[in-house]
């Protein structure tokens, strides 16, 4: 165990195990209320252990490794992955499993130099958590439909009361993404560069192959001073293949920050009210312009940006509708289990056919012979 953020919980059913993904994304869980215990040391990550440029360790949690996990006496409530890999990877403990799919299928295919067909992947994926009698949820919806997993959609949660309030009083725009250079086409970082070329925007992650990039922030308070006082936010993304917000816009918008990007029909910017948006480079240079020259018009757009994140995306909102989907994976594996009895008479490399009455793949028979796939999925 690397490190421990709690005391013993007098009821350890209640606690969650969780792969580490995005350290932002995992902070929020805090908010359930349940204990953490948080699987770091994992490969695919820009820190194998957890990151504190981007949050601080979770109160009420344990860093544990993936043996430990596996390992752990503990009796977890759930299960939490985010890739195919994180599923099998646990497939020998027996409680339930939440899957949460953060990247649409392309950008994982991306990220991940897979070189089987997407669709195989999303299939492979769908069948195996429907054989455990698991549960997916997406952060978005445009994320779940790549992947053909709509049934739960929720979208993260912001917390208002954690940020200082606004100022904008250096007049340099702001952008938060990691691994620029091989996203390009998601991030529509062509057009970025075109709208932006010359003007002060600082880039903040990890970005090592990119000169000019300022590095990830020294802490979360680092960070949120960073949102305090840069005067505007920007986020543009090809519609096709990302939304039109990300966590990051979402923090952007609650600290008070007005948005400049592109047009997409999931963002949740009103062009004029709380930032401006344009598929015109040379329109939206000057909307840039517009906010370095004018503080208060900053201001004034970033006060509503704050309360559409405030109404759309708090951490009540998003604290209630995860909290459900841990109770439908509960669901999911209870049923299972309920139906156990039954699948035991069916052998193991025909029970996806008699589930889903179709002939199983290659792939399929691996995963339901708990083999892993030769493919590198994280």
């Amino acid at each position: 165990m690397e490190k421990e953020n709690r005391e013993p919980h007098p009821n350890e059913t209640k606690t969650l195990l969780v792969f580490n993904c995005h350290e932002a994304w995992v902070y929020q869980l805090g908010c359930l209320g349940y204990p953490l215990d948080i699987i770091v040391g994992l490969s695919g990550r820009p820190k194998r252990c957890w990151d504190s440029n981007i949050r601080p360790v979770p109160p009420n949690c344990r860093l544990i490794t993936l043996t430990e996990a596996l390992r752990s006496p503990t009796r977890y409530s759930c299960i939490i992955t985010h890739n195919l890999s994180d599923v099998l990877d646990i497939r020998h403990r027996t409680e339930p499993r939440l899957n949460v799919i953060h990247l649409p299928i392309e950008a994982r295919i991306l990220e991940e130099s897979c070189q089987v067909p997407p669709q195989e992947i999303a299939r492979t994926l769908r069948r195996y958590m429907e054989l455990i009698g698991g549960h997916v949820v997406a952060v978005t919806r445009l994320k779940g439909s790549s992947w053909g997993c709509t049934e739960d959609i929720v979208h993260c949660g912001v917390d208002s009361s954690v940020y200082p309030p606004f100022q904008g009083h250096i007049p340099c725009g702001l952008r938060i993404s990691n691994y620029v250079k091989r996203r390009r086409r998601f991030l529509h970082w062509d057009f970025h560069e075109k709208v932006l070329e010359g003007l002060p925007v600082r880039l903040v992650g990890y970005n090592p192959d990119l000169a000019g990039a300022a590095g990830p922030s020294e802490s979360w308070d680092h960070l949120k001073s960073l949102l305090q006082s840069h005067r505007f936010y920007v986020h543009t993304a090809d519609p096709a293949l990302e939304d039109g917000f990300n966590m990051a816009t979402l923090e952007a918008m609650v600290a008070g920050m007005p948005v400049l990007g592109n047009l997409n029909p999931s963002s949740p910017i009103e062009h004029g009210v709380s930032g401006f948006l344009s598929d015109d480079p040379f329109e939206l240079r000057k909307y840039a312009i517009r906010f370095l020259q004018d503080r208060e018009l900053a201001v004034r757009m970033g006060q509503q940006a704050r309360r559409i994140a405030m109404e759309r995306f708090g951490l009540d909102r998003f604290r209630e509708r995860f909290t459900r989907s841990i109770e439908t994976a509960r669901l999911k594996w209870l049923l299972r289990k309920q139906n156990q009895t039954g699948l035991r008479q069916v052998p193991p490399s025909r029970r996806i056919v008699e589930t889903n009455g179709v002939k199983p793949s290659k792939a399929d028979f691996a995963l339901s012979s708990g083999s892993n796939l030769e493919t590198n999925w994280r």
